[in-house]
């Protein structure tokens, strides 16, 4: 485990919390304690730049590179009038250098499994196994197993 990923899963310790919030903030990242994480989370390049919002929840065995932001489409409105609920990053996902992931009204849901490519903006919900880049993001492909199974797997890369 790094120490990027270590004091991600500190920060909300009573004792150490806002000093864990601090160190995270020298590496360039905004991991807020509301911000639901599961086991296995791996983060790349330190993570310089990553921000989570409040209403986020990764799944176990999630990857973010550097520069990925997941938030709100409506940063202008008032967080108690905006429409978006939640963002969920379900087992197995793959966010790439500089993606936006932004919801603007209820829950968008990252299909375990899924990839999104780097500096894809996202805006609505995947399905799981699916590839997803570009400005707006749109599906490009699925994530394909031996003989076209799909089983979260990554191949011919």
């Amino acid at each position: 485990m790094s120490l990027v990923t270590a004091l991600i899963y500190r920060r909300r310790s009573r004792l150490f919390g806002r000093l864990v919030q601090e160190a995270l903030a020298l590496y360039g990242m905004e991991v807020p304690a509301a911000a639901e994480i599961g086991p296995g989370l791996r983060v790349f390049h330190r993570g310089f730049g990553t921000v989570l919002h409040p209403y986020t929840t990764l799944g176990a065995d999630v990857t973010l590179y550097n520069g990925v932001t997941i938030g709100r489409a409506d940063p202008w409105v008032p967080q108690q009038r905006s429409a978006m609920r939640r963002i969920v990053l379900e087992d197995g996902v793959l966010v790439c250098a500089g993606a936006k992931i932004v919801c603007k009204s209820g829950i968008l849901t990252v299909g375990a499994g899924s990839i999104i490519g780097a500096n894809a903006v996202l805006t609505g919900s995947t399905g799981p196994n699916e590839i997803w880049a570009g400005v707006p993001a749109r599906r490009i492909g699925m994530r394909e197993g031996p003989a076209g199974h799909t089983d979260g797997a990554l191949y011919g890369s």
